[in-house]
């Protein structure tokens, strides 16, 4: 027996792969420092919880709409409105289990084989996964650190061709933490207007997760509404990973055809958790200024230390829990450097090449953990790292 062709091309993340390696080396007694995982070390804040126990109590454990519950979709559409500035339309609202179905179904309901779907590199590794799924041709954009990682509008306009028909933009972005400039998206937004096939997908699940200034989208800019997809969820902005939350916003024609994928894949979004849900988006908003307020100071933490090791130099991003330090000059390849300090130092990070062929020469450390551990996890790579770069050197 054989499986599908089109299932080689699946990739995967290796976060999870890295952690279930790190707690292999826990089992056997190792103290590990993960630095790996992206998902917020702090607990779902207690009245979105309550709000979940009220819906089970209240008989909230039915099928709902494929699209989600209205009063889920009304919430959505008022939240996306105030943030972007943009009217939205609950009908122009999708809610699904977690944010990876809105890239799913943006890409199996637009993407013919051979079409061009433009995605960042390094960038979030199922983007590129689901275009080879479906046989689409993917088509790195890279993401510099020249350009603090940003991108080349130039480089951008260059790659746009009659057969493109998806943009993906990460802004603030996974690995970098980078951050998408105004000037920037004015530009991707008048190249597009050259190409009236091609649509855009802002993945913007750090959203709300920036240290300076706000958040930009660009489905906020004019004549972008019609051809953009918003994909935004819970899981980071209120520490909500395991409750499977996201949400996209898109032209009403496309959301439809969304919704139907949503049917034949996994009937609907929990019918309680989508109650929690509405109580994230309209309750406290405190719980998530005090962890980005504790999130900027491990930023704070992390960038001063990896600037000390050796071979290292690091970039302060400006949004998301992510570093992206340069390892080019321990003269160690990503994969390798992460692996042994994993082996030898108990700090489980990241290649930068998980993201992409671009990612070379870098890691990616999450700090989604403590003070304590970032500093114990640096402290590690500092006696580490002379003795793997001398390593090297024989």
């Amino acid at each position: 027996m054989k499986l599908a062709q089109s299932y080689s091309r699946l990739g995967t993340e290796t976060a999870f792969e890295v952690l279930a390696r790190a707690r292999a080396l826990e089992a056997q007694g190792r103290k590990i420092v993960h630095l790996e995982i992206g998902e917020p070390d702090f607990d779902t804040p207690a009245n979105i919880r309550e709000a979940a126990k009220k819906a089970l109590d209240r008989g909230y454990t039915h099928y709902g709409p494929s699209a989600g519950l209205p009063e889920a979709r009304k919430a959505v559409a008022e939240y996306v409105s105030k943030t972007r500035a943009v009217p939205v339309a609950p009908e122009e609202t999708l809610i699904v289990p977690g944010g990876k179905p809105i890239l799913f179904f943006s890409i199996m309901a637009l993407v013919d084989p051979g079409d061009e779907i433009i995605y960042p590199n390094p960038g979030f590794p199922i983007y590129e996964s689901m275009i080879n799924y479906v046989g689409g041709k993917a088509v790195p954009l890279p993401i510099r650190e020249e350009n603090d990682f940003d991108f080349d509008p130039a480089e951008f306009e260059r790659l746009l061709t009659p057969k493109t028909k998806l943009v993906i933009v990460n802004s603030p972005a996974n690995p970098t933490g980078g951050v998408m400039s105004a000037s920037t998206m004015e530009r991707v937004a008048k190249a597009l207007a050259k190409f009236p096939n091609a649509m855009l997908l802002s993945d913007e699940i750090y959203s709300r997760i920036v240290y300076e200034g706000s958040h930009l989208s660009l489905l906020s800019l004019p004549g972008m509404k019609e051809r953009t997809i918003l994909l935004d969820g819970f899981s980071k902005t209120w520490a909500m990973t395991g409750w499977r939350l996201g949400y996209g916003v898109g032209p009403r024609w496309l959301i439809d055809a969304m919704a139907k994928l949503s049917t034949n894949d996994h009937s609907c979004t929990a019918s309680f958790s989508q109650m929690a849900a509405i109580e994230a988006l309209n309750g406290p908003q405190d719980c998530v200024d005090k962890m980005v307020a504790e999130f900027k100071r491990r930023r704070d933490v992390i960038v001063k230390g990896l600037n000390s090791l050796p071979g290292v130099t690091c970039r302060t991003p400006k949004a998301a829990f992510y570093v992206f330090p340069s390892i080019k000059g321990t003269g160690m390849k990503s994969k390798a450097l992460a692996d042994a300090l994993l082996s030898e130092a108990g700090v489980a990070c990241l290649p930068g090449t998980s993201f992409g062929s671009h990612g070379e020469g870098y890691l990616r450390f999450s700090y989604a953990n403590s003070v304590e551990n970032i500093e114990a996890a640096l402290a590690a790579m500092k006696q580490a790292l002379p003795k793997l770069a001398e390593a090297v050197a024989k």
